[in-house]
């Protein structure tokens, strides 16, 4: 339930927010984390061709979450009271330019950099995203998701990079 006072100089919004995890968060949560863990299976269990071809797509859908989760970040800024924090800003950068430099450095042929980054990424998520719902610069729920929730991404490409590794 929100409250919303508008006038001429601004628009001040009240807004109530629950601790437990909202059920569409659960299921848009967990459910794009399952790409990871079946592609992180299935590359150790297809053979050649098949492998690299999913080895690819769990590797591009990292780099989409990775930059959607980026601009999450921003999204949440615009309604930070007083305007976005510069902790938000660097955040949101950060795993912006993590994300996009996963995608270049896998254009150009270098997988494993391409997961390091990835992984430092998602670990960044699972790290700060909490400590931001404590300071109120992201929604209170994500201090009991994500830390959760992004693990399974960090496992599944740390499964791919050991997969890629071993070539």
């Amino acid at each position: 339930m929100a409250e919303i006072l508008d006038d001429e100089t601004g628009r001040t919004i009240r807004v109530y927010e629950p601790r437990t995890v909202p059920w569409l968060s659960v299921v848009f949560g967990y459910g794009p984390m399952l790409p990871f863990i079946a592609g992180a299976v299935l590359v150790w269990l297809l053979p050649g061709a098949l492998a690299e071809a999913v080895f690819t797509l769990t590797l591009l859908w990292a780099c989409s979450i990775l930059l959607f989760l980026a601009g999450v970040r921003r999204g949440v800024s615009f309604r930070t009271e007083g305007g976005a924090t510069v902790t938000q800003i660097a955040t949101m950068l950060s795993l912006f330019l993590l994300g996009y430099g996963a995608l270049i450095a896998f254009a150009l042929g270098k997988p494993a950099i391409a997961l390091g980054l990835l992984i430092v990424g998602f670990t960044e998520i699972t790290i700060l995203d909490p400590i931001a719902a404590r300071r109120g610069e992201a929604p209170l729920f994500f201090e009991r998701l994500r830390p959760a929730q992004i693990p399974l991404a960090v496992l599944g490409l740390a499964a791919l990079l050991a997969y890629r590794l071993t070539l």
